[in-house]
């Protein structure tokens, strides 16, 4: 019985997996974009939502997503290119699963 649990289990996170979308695009700040609709919404050690802007889209990143972005910004933020220039773009690689323009992100990598 525990095989076919563990069979099972594996089964259903690689089905997961399958079905999950890979978005590449300048990283922003959700608020900041809600708020004006129009000029660049760079994102800060501060801010709480993100939203990934690619294609012509606004996709916005679930509460686990939101978490992730945030500890991968601190990390860019420590860096010696973002102290040079706080204005510079930030672009980000989501993988996870998009439903009604809000994305269900498994990982984020921010460059």
């Amino acid at each position: 019985m525990r095989r076919v649990f563990k069979l099972s289990a594996f089964l259903a996170v690689v089905s997961a997996l399958a079905f999950a979308e890979t978005w590449a695009g300048r990283l922003v700040d959700a608020t900041c974009s809600d708020q004006q609709k129009t000029g660049a919404c760079t994102p800060t050690a501060s801010t709480t939502a993100f939203a990934l802007s690619t294609a012509g889209k606004l996709l916005k990143l679930d509460a686990a997503g939101n978490a992730k972005a945030a500890e991968a910004l601190k990390s860019t933020e420590n860096s010696a290119d973002r102290s040079k220039d706080p204005k510079k773009e930030i672009t980000a690689t989501v993988h996870g699963t998009l439903s009604d323009e809000v994305i269900k992100v498994e990982s984020i990598e921010v460059h």
